[in-house]
């Protein structure tokens, strides 16, 4: 591929990029969608976004995420949220299409007009070099987009639905298009208006479609989606090699969140307590299931994420939460400390009540405990104590519990406002 001439420029060059993160992107394991999902320490939708303000080109980002994913996000991309170029995400929609439509709708909305060009970029390609951005940037003019591939080498075949081979395709003229894909704003937000309901695979398929020119500008091997398992044992090689990433060589801080939670008697004969019934002679009054240790827990692990409490990420006015198992509420905490690339290292709870008696069911309860958060035992202590006839849990109206965690997050500086 020859070097590419610009085009003389009709564009002010206020540059925007729209990082589309709305996928489930399961295939890769690991729970997590994968732009969640830490290489190196760090959630792949961070080292994404932190690529694309790398090289000073890009004016502002805006993510486009599931609508159910607004935690996730905050808890990756948490050290830039008060970072001015880090624009308010947006909630995508049921297609890479129409999510892409959805974040350029809200980019012809935003204060202070809509951008120049747009680069839309895959949330799972963090490994875009500035180079490739100016070369895309510079592809892009009033009546043409740009787009980064690499020539197909490789012998193509075509097979029926037995893998059986039926022929040879012939590579000359075949390239492998990857992203950002950089457009002139107003030509691609109305290619993508008329295509709203299609199901084109990529923007420049959009542009296409509307009798947009797009030029192809050189790519980059590295420049690779993150989407099997085999991906990311090749992105982590990747950044091992980069003795220069700092994320990957500071040590990490520890971190400690504490948390506490209440929970008034009722009828009933048991309490929920680490994911276990104890008997008792009453009930526990709560939304979900009450269970005090798991909340204090829960709430202490977004303490040391600095994410807030628990009722944030789980309304008691939800009706979806109504007696849901409180071990769906710590593995979301887990979840936000696996995205910030953190490691729980130690947890301490203390019960505190006149009833149930703790003692008969201690080790029991400290193993689960400690299964729940994947740590071995020796690093789960749970304790229980009275306050001695004293306040509401000396009078047997409610159970409270204490707990604090100590986690280790990677050390990195955070921006400051404005």
């Amino acid at each position: 591929m020859p070097e590419v001439e610009p085009k003389e420029k009709t564009l002010l060059q206020r540059n925007i990029a729209l990082v589309v993160a709305a996928g489930r992107g399961l295939r890769a394991g690991g729970g997590l969608p994968k732009q969640y999902r830490p290489i190196g320490g760090r959630a792949i939708l961070r080292r994404t976004v932190d690529a694309l303000l790398a090289g000073g080109r890009i004016a502002a980002v805006q993510v486009v995420i599931a609508a159910d994913a607004r935690a996730f996000y905050e808890a990756a991309l948490a050290p830039l949220l008060d970072d001015p170029r880090l624009l308010p995400p947006v909630t995508g929609g049921a297609s890479r299409q129409e999510s892409v439509l959805c974040g350029l709708e809200a980019l012809a909305r935003m204060e202070g007009g809509a951008p120049d060009v747009v680069l839309i970029h895959d949330a799972a390609r963090p490994f875009l070099s500035p180079a490739l951005i100016d070369r895309v940037l510079d592809a892009v003019a009033s009546d043409q987009g740009a787009i980064p591939a690499l020539p197909l080498v490789d012998t193509v075949k075509r097979a029926d639905n037995k893998n059986v081979v039926t022929g040879t395709l012939d590579r000359r003229g075949l390239w492998r298009v990857q992203t950002p894909q950089g457009f002139p704003f107003a030509p691609i937000l109305a290619a993508h208006r008329r295509a709203a309901g299609g199901a084109l695979t990529d923007d420049a398929a959009v542009a296409e479609a509307a009798g947009l020119p797009v030029r192809l500008v050189p790519g980059e091997e590295d420049n690779f989606k993150v989407t099997t398992a085999a991906d990311f044992l090749r992105a982590e090689r990747l950044l091992a090699t980069a003795s220069c990433d700092p994320s990957v060589a500071t040590a990490p801080i520890p971190r400690v969140g504490q948390g506490f939670d209440v929970h008034r008697f009722g009828p009933g004969d048991h309490v929920m307590l680490c994911g276990l019934a104890i008997p008792c002679d009453a009930g526990l009054i709560g939304h979900s299931d009450a269970d005090v240790v798991l909340h204090a827990v829960t709430d202490a692990i977004l303490g040391a994420l600095a994410l807030g409490d628990i009722g944030q990420h789980f309304p008691p006015s939800d009706p979806r939460f109504k007696n849901a198992p409180s071990a769906r509420f710590l593995a979301h905490a887990l979840d936000l400390a696996k995205i910030r690339g953190s490691r729980l290292v130690h947890c301490d709870v203390t019960i505190i009540g006149e009833k149930p008696r703790i003692a008969p069911y201690r080790e029991q309860l400290r193993q689960q405990l400690a299964t729940l958060l994947g740590l071995g035992r020796a690093a789960v202590s749970l304790k229980a104590t009275t306050t001695e006839k004293l306040g509401f849990t000396g009078r047997g109206e409610g159970l409270a519990a204490q707990a604090i965690v100590t986690l280790l997050l990677p050390d990195e500086p955070v921006p400051a406002p404005g």
